[in-house]
């Protein structure tokens, strides 16, 4: 059996325009997934009384025509999908945007309802004294923003304990240049920091299949540096692509010497 998808967006999602929580159901069910989990996208616009990092500044390009998570309405449709698909475990969860520097508002809205998933993820970095997409400043020079970025993350992982998967740890490589081939093992030193904080706190590290699929070497770091899980997501914005690779992410995941949990609802674990 393949393992549940930890990572799905619906319409509830801001940066969704074809997603349907009860399609995205649907298609689980037919590629035979035993639970979803919808990590809706939780980002904010603006800094909350509890938020922030001193002399940071949230950039134009920040997170645009974000709009906040309908709690209410997320969760009334994920109950529907519960009783129109009966063999499909769905989880609510969400999918938190830089959540150390918003643990103010974070704190807020994970008391708003019973999130099951949360998953932490980061998608800016600081330049000039504002934040910054990702995806904005890779035209320049992508090793230097690669090393910023996975420093960032060793940062988010030591200050904040509010989710529990680490998600997409190498994002910047979605939007890498085809001129220039990357080469994981020049960011070893920085990947390995972000593991071990990682597996200090007894989290667990995300295997996203809508990112270039993982190498067995760098699960490999992973496990050497005391990781014992590993998740498995889609990040699917659209129903076609609920547990897509799936099958490739966990030869991956095999290879590397995970395998799978307790119940089919359980991390891989080593």
């Amino acid at each position: 059996m393949l393992p549940a998808d930890n990572h799905v967006h619906s319409e509830w999602s801001w940066d969704t325009t074809a997603a349907s929580m009860r399609a995205s159901c649907r298609r689980a069910v037919e590629v035979g997934l035993p639970s979803v989990a919808f990590t809706e996208h939780v980002d904010f616009q603006r800094w909350g009384a509890a938020d922030g990092r001193p002399g940071v500044s949230l950039g134009p390009s920040y997170r645009p025509g974000v709009a906040p998570l309908d709690v209410e309405g997320y969760l009334a449709s994920v109950e529907e999908c519960r009783t129109r698909f009966p063999e499909l475990r769905v989880v609510t969860g969400l999918e938190a945007g830089e959540p150390h520097l918003f643990a103010g508002s974070l704190g807020e809205l994970l008391a708003a309802g019973p999130f099951e998933r949360v998953l932490g993820s980061l998608h800016a970095v600081v330049e000039g004294g504002a934040l910054v997409g990702v995806d904005r400043l890779l035209r320049v020079d992508p090793p230097t923003l690669m090393r910023r970025y996975l420093e960032e993350l060793h940062t988010l992982v030591e200050s904040s304990a509010a989710f529990e998967v680490l998600a997409h740890a190498d994002f910047p490589r979605r939007s890498w240049p085809a001129y220039l081939p990357f080469d994981e093992a020049a960011f070893e030193e920085e990947y390995r920091a972000v593991f071990r904080c990682l597996a200090t706190s007894a989290r667990v590290l995300e295997v996203n299949t809508r990112s270039p699929l993982w190498s067995a070497r760098l699960l490999s770091w992973w496990r050497d540096e005391g990781g014992r899980a590993v998740s498995f997501g889609s990040d699917a914005h659209q129903p076609a692509r609920v547990g897509a690779r799936f099958v490739s992410a966990t030869d991956v995941a095999s290879s590397a010497g995970f395998r799978p949990g307790r119940d089919p609802f359980d991390f891989w674990r080593a």
